[in-house]
Order: C-alpha cells, then sequence, then structure tokens
C-alpha cells in the first residue's frame, strides 16, 4: 500500500475498530471526507453478522457501493474530499457490528 504518486508505503492508520449501531438502524457517516487530507487512503470494512440476511448498505458521495452481507469484507482505495466524499454505512437491521480500519496517506 503506498502514497499518492510516490512508492512511499503507508504508515498511519485510525487503528481497527468497531461500530455497533443501535436501534433504529439509520445511516451513519463512518468516514467524514473532510477530516482527511486528499491522498491514496485505504478502507477496511467487515460485517460481523452471522445472519445470513443482515447487511451493510455502503455509500460514497452519495453514491451506493453496494452491500456487505453477513461475513463479507472490503478492501478499497479512498480519495478523501471536502464535503464530498463521504463514506456513510446503512444497516438492515438493529444492533448490528461493523469492523473497519482506514489506513492514512499523510
Amino acid at each position: 500500500m503506498t502514497g499518492a504518486g510516490n512508492s512511499t508505503g503507508l504508515s498511519v492508520t485510525g487503528g481497527l475498530g468497531r461500530k455497533k449501531l443501535a436501534s433504529g438502524h439509520a445511516q451513519y457517516t463512518l468516514f467524514d471526507g473532510d477530516a482527511y487530507a486528499n491522498g491514496a487512503h485505504k478502507i477496511y470494512l467487515k460485517n460481523t453478522s452471522a445472519t445470513a440476511a443482515e447487511y451493510f448498505t455502503i455509500e460514497i458521495n452519495s453514491e451506493q457501493m453496494g452491500k456487505l452481507y453477513a461475513g463479507d469484507w472490503a478492501f478499497f482505495p479512498w480519495e478523501a474530499n471536502a464535503d464530498t466524499n463521504d463514506i456513510k454505512i446503512d444497516p438492515s437491521a438493529d444492533n448490528m457490528v461493523l469492523e473497519y480500519m482506514i489506513f492514512i496517506d499523510e
């Protein structure tokens, strides 16, 4: 995993975290584009649910990227931009847990 426009490896992470979404499953902003400089960031997401029908809908910049069903994970590049490239998640059920990590290009 390298930074934008160079061969230097990414050395900063946001740490591995878990987000439990409480009842009333509403869309949640996981990563706010304003909080990160433009760069070759990498995102890891995993749906920890064991219930096959439960999924997280993933959106970037208000565009649906896809759904992560129980046990599914994703790893993808992300370029943060102020107000335009937020990563949002929307669980299909109450009390679902998403595991996540960001690798930051400084």
